[in-house]
């Protein structure tokens, strides 16, 4: 049981990091405010490093990690697109952010609660990344 919910947990966290850094991606170059392009590449790097992290921990269990649900992607690429087209102002950028980092910190926070017999350190990663997109949504305020 442990190690299921730590390779389940560990998946999910890949899934929301590689989702994480998708997003930020889709935005930065509409960004015009140099602190708020500080803001989101610096969550980009915390973000990198954790999915090496969780990539090497995946690896002790010959997984390869999960992707983010394609159909999930496809609408945050489609609502970023048309939000951007219509008003690419860094206000749009960090409301755009700001509900992606909300989604993140709720749905780590249900697989943390769902695979509660994960071991320590992956529940640790989990929390580490529930951090990092608390902290940005929290720094992105100023934008809205």
């Amino acid at each position: 049981m442990i190690e299921q919910d730590t390779i389940r947990l560990l998946r999910e966290c890949d899934a929301g990091i590689k989702m994480g850094i998708s997003s930020i991606d889709d935005v930065l170059d509409k960004v015009k405010s140099k602190e708020l392009m500080r803001f989101l590449t610096d969550a980009k790097e915390k973000h990198t490093h954790l999915k090496h992290e969780v990539q090497a921990l995946l690896e002790n269990y010959n997984d390869e990690g999960k992707d983010p649900p394609l159909i999930a992607e496809s609408m945050s690429a489609m609502k970023t697109g048309f939000k951007l087209a219509v008003d690419a102002t860094d206000k749009t950028v960090a409301d755009l952010m700001t509900d992606g980092c909300d989604m993140g910190v709720k749905s780590l926070s249900k697989y943390l609660n769902q695979y509660a017999a994960a071991d320590e350190q992956s529940k640790d990663i989990a929390k580490r990344l529930i951090d990092i997109e608390a902290d940005l949504a929290k720094q992105l305020r100023d934008f809205l």
